[in-house]
């Protein structure tokens, strides 16, 4: 029998299973809920069957993991072969206190380090500038010159540690301290490893933490793809961000259609310059968030690979390097509530299943208390155990893609790539990505979508265990970290013996050479490292870019 008479069976067979058994049962005992939504708006029917599915394309396309199109994963043996890389997001305060923090998470099964900043770092300030006073260290570390990162990765092995940077604006100026504090260890570039999250178009979009405009932006993240390959190439030079869009209150499929979206785009800006897309294309990795909907996260991580090889291969890639979609996943910090903080552990649990079995490379799982402060040790460290029994006491890492195949799944996976190609028409008619955030497209869609959530939430249609509903009266305690208080004033000492004793004549023939460089067309990574080994602080550094090239200016789109 042929697949078009097999599939009519199919539906035959299942309207007839609708109008009798499930019929009857509804009869006597009719459903929760009117309709069933998933996070995306999307409804769900009660089944999913062969008929629900192109499987004729499912099977025309191999399908195998580590072929194309990767839809069931990069590696064809994946988790058998070696485990995601366990890299637990943190940061707070000093550099003392957050080396010791990744000591502490090293010495408990760790693999991998995550940096978060703090926001007058995010912005490329000083921790002495104005805008700086009282935002020391409170949702990241502050790094304001090498000396800083020095002592973050004091008496850690950088060589053998990978570590994932969360920086955007003044990203090529981080790593360029990143950089040098390995070479200070006499580490090759050849052997450093890591990534620099460098995702601006994100930051238009979602988080808000830029700082020049577009134009130089995107020259600035070109520039480390170039260096990145030819100067260090097992750097990831761009992690493409779809976190923070999610964070900000897009759906899934926004999340997965705003992201690949900023990732073509980021391909088109390096082609243009000339840069061999088969050169670049396989040192940028992605960043997805974990939500709580468990099967509509596998589905969004199994399109987006799809999606990016069949994306990449058109653009003129050759390689199966160029066309991997390899990704870090954070799990939900927006999910977690600040009620019965405990139960944010069954939530992470979901969530980092949701991106195992979505076959991540890298996974960050939240802590419990993160709804009220920055993370105690026990809570980071409860957190770490959550991977650790995923991967060690689960079984889900046995097999590659143990839910292809799924007729929900494969459903989901199918219409996520659909609609993310709906967003893509939608974003070309604007005029492209750039043009599409000036107009505040990103911006509204966003925008509404979490409107909706919350009226949902609100109107008592969403359940959030112990925020609308199973609510205690009772405070529940739980531990909370408390920084250093005289952090911010050692900091500030530091950058006055900093400046006092470095050489300043060296430093400014440096930042005037930078200068030069950034009214020219030089690419400016050589010349911005050559700032940072001079000691030239973030601030001073960044301020010189921001002269030549000015500052962001969102327009009002409400």
């Amino acid at each position: 029998m042929d697949e078009k008479n097999t599939k009519k069976m199919l539906s035959a067979a299942k309207k007839r299973w609708k109008d009798t058994t499930l019929q009857q049962t509804l009869t006597k005992n009719s459903e929760r809920i009117k309709s069933f939504h998933n996070l995306s708006n999307k409804e769900i029917t009660t089944l999913y069957t062969p008929d629900d599915i192109h499987k004729d394309d499912y099977l025309a396309n191999q399908n195998f993991p580590g072929q194309f199109p990767f839809l069931r994963g990069i590696h064809p043996n994946l988790y058998r072969g070696r485990l995601w890389t366990m890299r637990q997001f943190a940061g707070f305060g000093s550099a003392e206190e957050t080396n010791q923090r990744y000591k502490y998470l090293l010495d408990h099964g760790e693999t991998g380090l995550s940096v978060a900043f703090d926001y007058p770092t995010l912005y490329g300030y000083d921790t002495d500038h104005p805008c700086a006073r009282g935002e020391f260290g409170k949702c990241g570390v502050a790094v304001s010159s090498l000396k800083d990162m020095e002592i973050l990765f004091s008496g850690i092995p950088v060589d053998t540690i990978t570590t994932s940077m969360t920086i955007n604006g003044p990203a090529a100026i981080i790593w360029a301290m990143y950089i040098a504090n390995a070479e200070k260890q006499h580490i090759s570039k050849k052997i450093n490893g890591g990534t620099i999250q460098n995702d601006i178009l994100k930051e238009y979009i979602a988080q808000k933490s830029y700082i020049f405009p577009p134009e130089p932006s995107m020259r600035l993240i070109v520039d480390t793809f170039e260096y990145g390959f030819k100067e260090i190439p097992r750097w990831n030079t761009i992690s493409i961000s779809g976190y923070h869009i999610r964070e900000a209150g897009s759906t899934a499929i926004q999340e997965l259609a705003f992201t690949l979206a900023d990732g073509l785009e980021y391909v088109k800006a390096a082609t243009a310059r000339g840069l061999d897309i088969d050169a670049f294309a396989p040192r940028l990795s992605f960043f997805f968030n974990a939500h709580n909907d468990l099967f509509e996260e596998i589905a969004k991580y199994r399109a987006a690979r799809r999606i990016w090889a069949q994306e990449l291969k058109k653009m003129g890639a050759k390689k199966d390097r160029s066309l991997l979609m390899r990704f870090h996943t954070q799990t939900a910090g927006c999910s977690l509530s600040a009620q019965q903080p405990e139960i944010n552990i069954v939530r992470v649990t979901i969530q980092a299943l949701a991106a195992v079995l979505g076959g991540t490379q890298s996974l960050h799982t939240n802590s419990m208390d993160e709804a009220l402060a920055l993370p105690s040790e026990k809570a980071v460290r409860i957190a770490l155990r959550t991977q650790q029994i995923i991967a060690e006491e689960s079984g889900v890492t046995y097999t590659v893609d143990p839910l292809g195949g799924s007729y929900y799944v494969e459903w989901l996976t199918d219409m996520m790539e659909e609609e993310t190609y709906r967003y893509f028409d939608r974003i070309e008619r604007l005029g492209g990505v750039i043009p599409a955030i000036e107009k505040g497209f990103f911006q509204r869609e966003i925008a509404e979508s979490a409107y909706r959530y919350q009226k949902e939430i609100d109107n008592h249609e969403r359940i959030i265990v112990g925020v609308n509903d199973y609510q205690l009266d009772e405070t529940i305690g739980i531990p909370i970290l408390k920084m250093d208080e005289k952090g911010e004033e050692r900091q500030i000492n530091r950058l006055k013996k900093l400046r006092k004793n470095r050489d300043n004549q060296k430093v400014r023939e440096r930042l005037d050479q930078l200068r030069k460089a950034a009214e020219k067309d030089h690419n400016l990574m050589p010349f911005i490292l050559a700032c940072v080994k001079e000691y030239a602080t973030l601030g001073e550094t960044c301020q010189v870019l921001r002269d030549v090239f000015g500052e962001y200016q969102e327009l009002a789109i409400y």
